[in-house]
């Protein structure tokens, strides 16, 4: 059997089964799919969809042809010619015996078995198979077509040879196959997951937190965490750079405080320190503490920075501290300029706060990625509207300014450690248009390393339509384009691409 299957069996269509679908689909692979219950394909039609959804903002990558979908009316149905067989029925032993067992006569002798189990032991579930070394588990979580990790656990008549074959498969598909050492109950994930399930039902039992503090404790706090480097990683780096050791010499004792309701814990005896602490080291594969946490932070702001693109989670508390340092920027930006004119006139042209530029904007040319430049000029464009009143209120009460064009000119190059500032100046605005120039400088340099000219619309954000600017702004603006009226106009202002 290739890397991929060529044809792929499912046994169960509900949440898993469908996601099963969907990544087999996605990945040109030709499914029969096997499902009694009413709206089954309905409701793998819809989380096809989802994927479809999800894949095309996942990765720019070419994804091959579709493979086919069809649903078939018998566990024998699905699996005959099938490379593999994945099984995703409930969780109730005596169903899934009776499916396997099924689907095994009808399936080739070589084809590989598979179940979604989320914790009954395989073999228990290959007790009833034709050829059952051919069996394996291998669990998914939720959604199956985005979450890599699947578990894949081995019975006691399993064969290694199906672990592997099972492993390239999921490989093949984008997943990450950890094998289960040994055969337990609820395998690796969760076990874990469970703990932490219990605990939180003592904590809304015990009237001590509500569900959403308790999801709020993981998502804004360890779960962004847990996303980057697990459980032990993190307290390794929590040790200093006396890793785990250090860690568990310090906090190891607080395991038998009543913090938790599970306090039955191993005995922390010097044997089983050693061999945590030595896990610990070829985990970190020489890796020095400083280059862990360095590796920890930049994950963790790409992880921020994707949830603030989707108003959720610690990305909400990004945007917000973000929106109060741009207003305080403003605040310090107002302030200096009445200071230099001294009469409360803004000054001209309006600067921006000045920034470093970090190294992983640098593109393979050696300067700075040109979707860098535009976002400064973004930012310098939302310092002027914060500047104008175009706040946080103004924001909520259902109106801004969105930029429909702009134009970028390439005068020098930055680099990293550069600091940039940028100089911008209002050419002219209307009740719905503002129409601004900016001009991008190295910190300490006189010429221009870049020029942007972009014209604003101001929208009514309810009725999703371009509106007059409101009172207070309105006379903001006025004030602020009077005073860039006595600038001569920028040279490079109105320039076209042209090869004339």
């Amino acid at each position: 059997m290739s890397e991929l299957p060529s044809r792929v069996g499912l046994l169960g269509g509900g949440v898993i089964g469908a996601g099963w679908a969907a990544r087999f689909v996605l990945n040109g692979v030709d499914v029969a799919l096997y499902d009694p219950e009413p709206g089954a394909a309905d409701r793998v039609g819809e989380v096809l969809a989802n994927a479809r959804r999800a894949y095309s903002r996942l990765t720019l990558a070419p994804l091959p042809t579709e493979g086919a979908l069809t649903f078939v009316d018998s566990p024998g149905s699905a699996a005959q010619d099938a490379d593999l067989v994945q099984e995703s029925a409930p969780e109730r032993v005596g169903l899934k015996q009776r499916l396997l067992a099924e689907a095994s006569r009808a399936a080739r002798p070589d084809a590989l078995f598979c179940s979604s189990t989320s914790g009954l032991r395989p073999t228990l579930l290959q007790a009833q198979m034709e050829r059952p070394e051919r069996f394996i588990v291998g669990h998914p979580f939720n959604p199956v077509y985005l979450l890599p990790l699947v578990e894949l656990c081995a019975g006691e008549q399993t064969a290694p040879e199906a672990v592997d074959r099972a492993a390239v498969v999921y490989r093949a598909l984008g997943m990450h196959p950890l094998v289960v050492r040994t055969e337990v109950d609820g395998f690796l994930a969760d076990r874990l997951l469970e703990s932490l399930w219990r605990e939180a039902l003592w904590l809304i039992h015990d009237e001590v937190a509500t569900v959403e503090e308790v999801d709020d404790a993981i998502r804004y706090g360890a779960g962004l965490r847990w996303a980057v480097m697990g459980t032990f990683l993190t307290y390794r780096l929590a040790g200093g750079e006396e890793g785990m050791r250090h860690f568990l010499e310090q906090f190891g004792p607080a395991l038998a405080a009543p913090w938790s309701k599970l306090t039955d814990v191993p005995e922390l005896t010097s044997a089983f320190l050693e061999e945590l602490a030595s896990q610990s080291d070829a985990q970190a594969g020489g890796r020095s503490i400083s280059e862990l946490e360095r590796k920890r932070d930049d994950c963790l702001v790409a992880i921020l920075h994707g949830l603030r693109g989707q108003g959720a989670g610690a990305g909400e508390a990004l945007a917000a501290w973000e929106r109060a340092l741009m207003s305080a920027a403003s605040a310090r930006i107002t302030g200096a300029q009445d200071e230099a004119t001294g009469d409360g006139r803004p000054q001209a042209p309006l600067l921006s706060p000045s920034r470093e530029i970090p190294a992983e904007w640098i593109d393979y040319n050696g300067h700075v990625h040109e979707s860098r430049y535009l976002q400064l000029f973004a930012d310098a464009t939302d310092a002027l509207l914060a500047q104008v009143g175009v706040d946080a209120r103004y924001l909520e009460d259902g109106a801004s300014y969105y930029t429909v064009e702009t134009h970028i000119s390439h005068l020098g190059q930055l680099h990293a450690g550069d600091r940039a500032l940028v100089a911008t100046q209002v050419l002219g605005w209307d009740d719905k248009r503002l129409h601004l120039f900016h001009l991008m400088f190295r910190e300490g340099g006189e010429d221009p390393v870049a020029s942007a000219e972009q014209m604003l619309v101001h929208v009514d954000t309810a009725a999703g339509r371009a509106a007059p600017v409101r009172d207070g702004v309105r006379s903001r603006v006025a004030a602020l384009a009077e005073a860039h009226q006595r600038l001569p106009p920028p040279a490079q202002a109105g320039r076209k691409i042209s090869l004339g």
